[in-house]
């Protein structure tokens, strides 16, 4: 059996945006302000959930932002200020392990908000 790795510092943060312009906008903002390294908006889905007690159909786009934990308040702070939702999907993954190149490039392309 393998041995677990340990965490890294790199994170993965989930959130959902509707079709259209808004996801993009949020992805070339938070990679414009180094709050993030990569942003991918996934092909459109349909969501369903419960919303106000009654059960809601929409379709969306799935995003997967690429960070660090340090950047993670600052990114919440600003995907909240950027969101059209009311309350919007804000899920942190912890990266266990990765390409050491990969991970090192997520790392110096947010590192550059402290610099600035």
């Amino acid at each position: 059996m393998t041995a677990i790795t340990p965490m890294t510092d790199v994170v993965l943060v989930l959130t959902t945006v509707p079709i259209g312009e808004p996801g993009e906008a949020i992805a070339r903002a938070l990679v414009d302000e180094r709050l993030a390294a990569c942003v991918n908006l996934h092909a459109p889905m349909t969501s369903f959930y419960r919303w106000n007690g009654a059960v809601e159909r929409d379709e969306e786009r799935q995003v997967v932002i690429k960070t660090t934990s340090g950047h993670v308040a600052s990114l919440r702070e600003r995907l909240l200020r950027l969101h059209t939702y009311e309350l919007p999907e804000f899920v942190v993954i912890a990266v266990a392990d990765g390409t050491p190149e990969y991970l090192d490039w997520i790392r110096a392309e947010v590192a550059q908000t402290e610099l600035g």
